[in-house]
This record gives structure tokens, sequence and C-alpha cells, in this order.
């Protein structure tokens, strides 16, 4: 990701993935749908396990929107192919 220049670092795009980072620095970097906003607390001296590991950073990300509510159920196998249909437009294979 560093490579692509999608890491950011205190807002300066990070130029290579052994940028030097501290106690303090923000961490913007895309992760799935979302972009993350990380400030770092403290550097860990061991890798250890990810309870420990999230202690050493504040998340500031914004909480996600939550999804919207779903419509009527769950629409059955007929009903996504007549959705695929109408998607798609008539076949001309015939």
């Amino acid at each position: 990701m560093v490579t692509e220049g999608k890491v950011r670092v205190n807002s300066d795009r990070a130029a290579k993935a052994a940028h030097a980072v501290g106690p303090g620095d923000v961490l913007t970097f895309p992760q799935g749908t979302r972009i993350r906003v990380v400030r770092i607390v403290a550097l860990g001296t061991r890798r250890g396990p990810a309870p420990e590991a999230q202690a050493l950073y504040d998340d500031l990300t914004p909480p996600a929107e939550p999804a919207p509510d779903r419509v009527g159920p769950r629409p059955t196998k007929r009903d996504r192919r007549a959705i695929d249909a109408l998607r798609d437009g008539p076949d001309d294979a015939d």
C-alpha cells in the first residue's frame, strides 16, 4: 500500500515502507471500503497478540454509517433471475 501511495503519515504521503513513525503520529490508509485513521500511542517491543497491539494505537476513524434496513424478505432465486433479466436486457442469442 505504501508503494502505491495509499498511506499517509501526518497527512504527508509515505514515500517508502521503511518510513519511521513514532508516538503521536497519525496514519491514514484504506482498509476494505473504509479509510482508517489511527494515532500511534506507543511502539511495541515485541510481536504479540492482537489485544496487546490494539492498545498501542487510538482509532480516530469516524463510525461507519449503518447499513440501510432491508425492506421485505430476501429475494428468491426466481426473483434474482428476474432482476438479472431486467438489468441485462433481452438476449440477442436467439
